[in-house]
């Protein structure tokens, strides 16, 4: 086997003329450049330096290893410059997967964090729910997966790789319910999910749907779903319209608000997790540890603001998921 190495010293002997001028040359001594080349010597099978006193001349075979190592050790020179300026956060890229609904506050507050410590780092986004995130994280298609499960509730797959994944807990996203602000019960202070039996209700997306319906079963009663959407804001804007309720999480609602509706707080109270996860070798990839830093501060930084709903701000143009 050739290594770098090897190579380096057939282009000293190349270039200087002798052992002695290749070993100043490196920084070697003299007989520590003789048993190299004794050793690529066997490597290879055959002789690749002729020795008159002490000048040496190479061998065809010893000049096409000193040719080749022009290039060789050129790129991996570049390789190694590069893999220092991704070492120190001068260089690198993460791909970055996350539900809809996060893309309203939480990765927007992450990837202007990135950039302003890091604006060297390349971060790309694409809205993915947690089924196809985690699948293109095992695929090895994103480098991080932002993903959600509600409470008494599974990550679907990522169950049976949890041990072969890294997960970072961002936020309890608590889900509240929204109803019209002319609604009897928009003054309650909370809500119980048995009051709203009769209700119509407005739908989200397919894993938002069967956790409605398993909260409405829980409390003995089936939801007439009227509409279905996955828009966040849709959903907001047909309660305001008087035309049912819906169960919203905190991330949107700090985002997406409205004066014509209310945000309750169920009874029992309900969440949902927010993760971001990634898998062990990623983790320790320095712009993969720098973004997953970054999503834990936006995170602190959306609960903070959750926590106070404010009304009357114009929503976003698409919030799902």
């Amino acid at each position: 086997m050739i290594d770098a190495a090897g190579l380096r010293v057939m282009k000293a002997i190349a270039d200087e003329g002798s052992f002695t001028s290749a070993a100043n040359a490196l920084g070697f001594t003299q007989p520590a450049i003789s048993q190299m080349v004794r050793r690529l010597e066997q490597r290879t099978g055959t002789v690749l330096v002729e020795r008159y006193g002490r000048q040496v001349r190479l061998t065809e075979a010893g000049r096409v290893l000193a040719r080749h190592a022009v290039g060789v050790l050129a790129a991996l020179d570049a390789a190694e410059e590069e893999i220092t300026a991704i070492a120190g956060l001068r260089a690198g890229r993460v791909r970055l997967q996350a539900f809809p609904s996060s893309s309203a506050t939480l990765v927007p507050r992450s990837l202007a964090i990135v950039k302003a410590r890091h604006p060297d780092i390349s971060v790309t986004f694409t809205e993915a729910e947690p089924p196809e995130s985690l699948a293109a994280l095992r695929a090895g298609d994103c480098d991080i997966a932002v993903v959600f499960a509600y409470e008494g509730q599974d990550l679907g797959e990522l169950e049976e790789d949890l041990s072969l994944l890294v997960t970072r807990h961002l936020l309890d996203d608590e889900v509240r319910l929204v109803v019209p602000r002319a609604h009897p019960l928009a003054d309650a202070g909370t809500a119980s999910m048995a009051d709203f039996a009769d209700e119509e209700w407005i739908a989200g997306c397919p894993r938002c749907r069967g956790y409605l319906l398993s909260l409405a079963t829980g409390v003995g009663f089936t939801p007439n779903v009227a509409f279905e959407t996955e828009d966040y804001v849709a959903q907001i804007g047909l309660v305001s319209a008087g035309l049912g309720v819906a169960l919203v999480p905190d991330i949107i609602l700090g985002a997406a608000k409205h004066d014509d509706v209310v945000s309750l707080p169920l009874s029992p109270p309900s969440r949902r997790q927010i993760l971001a996860v990634t898998t062990p070798d990623l983790q320790r990839v320095p712009a993969v540890g720098a973004a997953l830093q970054a999503l834990c501060e936006a995170a602190r930084a959306a609960a903070g603001s959750s926590r106070t709903q404010a009304s009357g701000a114009e929503a976003p143009a698409l919030v799902t998921g």
